[in-house]
């Protein structure tokens, strides 16, 4: 399982992408969605969303997953379907932040809603063709959302707040996964590499206000700070 993006000399690059490359060019399909590892494997109703650009391969791809309890949409949507399952990861360290500080789902909902609104911004900035629907698939709103109640990111970002920021992320997923991995942080390395190369970074304040909590020992109040700020005037 890969989920991030990745940034080089020649920009943003998608994981697909590279995989695609290093597979001697075979055309590659993601698969995204709300669908938390425990509650799948205990059979209960989820969705996810496949990216695959060829339209029979996307049919045998959703003929394969789909089940009663797994319901799977397709879209040829592939950059928005796969950057989605990357962003929300980000996101989810600033819901993660927001239960570290003990602060309600109201709180939790403007992270959300500002981190959708940045998801956006930043896929459609690189890759302007990406469908507005695919913001309101299983990969797109929908996991956002559960991964910011239940996801590892959030989890590991909650510790991290409760820890005073002494504890680094490595230590933290060390204490709590017993082995996995988080994706958060080092897409947010990636995302903060992409913004500043482009000028854009103060574009989006979410995302450089967890980049800098998490790395740069900005104060975690600073995060209500972004919230405060990314109120459109009247």
């Amino acid at each position: 399982l890969i989920k991030g993006v990745h940034f080089d000399e020649k920009g943003m690059v998608l994981i697909s992408d590279m995989i695609k490359e290093g597979m001697g060019g075979m055309d590659m399909s993601v698969l995204m969605g709300a669908n938390l590892a425990p509650e799948v494997a205990a059979g209960q109703f989820c969705e996810a969303t496949i990216g695959c650009r060829d339209e029979a391969s996307g049919s045998l791809l959703q003929s394969l997953f789909h089940d009663p309890n797994f319901h799977v949409a397709v879209r040829k949507d592939v950059p928005g379907v796969e950057i989605c399952g990357a962003l929300k990861n980000v996101v989810a360290l600033g819901a993660g932040f927001v239960d570290g500080m003990g602060l309600g789902d109201n709180t939790k909902a403007a992270i959300i809603r500002i981190g959708m609104m940045e998801m956006k911004r930043f896929i459609q900035s690189h890759y302007p063709d990406v469908e507005d629907a695919t913001f309101f698939e299983s990969c797109g709103v929908a996991d956002l959302i559960v991964t910011c109640y239940g996801g590892r990111n959030r989890r590991c970002a909650e510790a991290f707040v409760k820890a005073g920021g002494k504890k680094s992320f490595d230590e933290l997923e060390a204490e709590l996964l017993n082995g996995q991995k988080i994706q958060g942080t080092g897409t947010a390395v990636e995302v903060v590499k992409i913004l500043e190369a482009a000028g854009k970074l103060e574009e989006y304040p979410l995302f450089n206000s967890i980049h800098g909590i998490a790395f740069e020992g900005k104060p975690i109040e600073s995060l209500l700070m972004t919230v405060g700020a990314s109120v459109s005037p009247v």
